[in-house]
C-alpha cells in the first residue's frame, strides 16, 4: 500500500530531520513523506531540502510563500498526495506530540474503517501527564462543545492524528473547507460523518513538544469556538 504521511511545518527545523528518521525506521513499505512549510523563518524548508538527500525519492517538499494556515497546509498536502497516488494518507504533527510509533496501528486499523483517528479521549488515550490541570480541562471542553453542538459521535474531534483511505479524500469535497487551526480538524471531522464514512478511533499519548514553541493561541481556540456553528450551518446538504 503506497501510504504519503503529510506534515505541515512552521519552524521545526529541529525536529523536522528527527521526525523523518524516526518515521523511515518504520517497517512500512512504500512509505513517501510530503513536507508542507509556510516559509519558516527558521529554515526549516531548507532542512526539508536537506533531508531529501537521506531519503532519494521518499520525500517530497511543498514550498509555500508564507503562513498560511494549517487548514489550507494539509488541503493542498492531500491533493498533492493524491496525485502522485497515494493509497493511504496520514496526517501528523512535526513536534512529536504525534508518536511515529504509532502510525503503523493507525494504518492497521484503517483496513476496518474509512478514517481512523488517534484519541485521546478514547479508553486508553490521554494527555501529557506534564499538563497542568486547567490545560487538560480546556482540551475537553472544547471536545465535548464541539461534540454536542454537531453531534458527533466521535470523541477527539480536534485530534490532529489521523489515517485516510484514498477513497474518503475522494469522496470529501475538499474545495469547501475553510477552517484553520483546530477548527480544521471538526470540519473534517464532521464532513466524515455527515456524509457516512466510518470513522474509527484508537487511543494514543498526546505528549508536550519538547523543542520548539507551540503554535496555539487564544485566537486559533476562538476562531474554532466561532467555526463549529458555521459548520453546522454550511454541510445541511451532507447530512444523511
Amino acid at each position: 500500500m503506497i501510504t504519503y504521511i503529510v506534515i505541515p511545518t512552521y519552524n521545526e527545523a529541529e525536529n523536522l530531520p528527527l521526525m523523518a528518521d524516526a518515521l523511515f525506521r518504520l517497517p512500512i513499505p512504500e512509505l513517501h513523506l510530503l513536507i508542507v512549510d509556510d516559509n519558516s523563518p527558521d529554515g526549516t524548508g531548507a532542512v526539508a531540502e536537506s533531508i531529501k538527500e537521506q531519503f532519494p525519492g521518499k520525500i517530497s517538499v511543498l514550498h509555500r510563500e508564507g503562513k498560511q494556515g494549517l487548514g489550507t497546509a494539509y488541503i493542498q498536502g492531500f491533493e498533492v498526495c493524491l496525485a502522485q497516488g497515494a493509497e493511504a494518507v496520514v496526517q501528523m504533527d512535526a513536534d512529536f506530540s504525534h508518536d511515529p510509533k504509532e502510525v503503523s496501528s493507525l494504518l492497521e486499523h484503517l483496513k476496518g474503517a474509512d478514517m481512523v483517528l488517534g484519541s485521546r479521549y478514547v479508553q486508553g488515550g490521554s494527555l501529557d501527564r506534564s499538563w497542568a490541570g486547567w490545560r487538560k480541562n480546556l482540551s475537553a471542553f472544547g471536545n465535548l462543545y464541539a461534540r454536542m453542538i454537531l453531534g458527533l459521535p466521535v470523541r477527539d474531534v480536534t485530534g490532529g492524528f489521523r489515517a485516510w483511505k484514498r477513497e474518503t479524500l475522494q469522496g470529501i469535497p475538499l474545495d469547501r473547507v475553510k477552517s484553520q487551526g483546530y477548527a480544521f480538524q471538526v470540519e473534517m471531522a464532521y464532513i466524515t460523518h455527515a456524509m457516512g464514512y466510518a470513522i474509527k478511533e484508537v487511543p494514543i499519548y498526546f505528549a508536550e513538544r519538547e523543542r520548539g514553541e507551540s503554535k496555539m493561541s487564544l485566537a486559533i481556540q476562538l476562531e474554532a469556538a466561532r467555526r463549529v456553528w458555521s459548520i453546522l450551518l454550511e454541510y445541511r446538504d451532507l447530512k444523511k
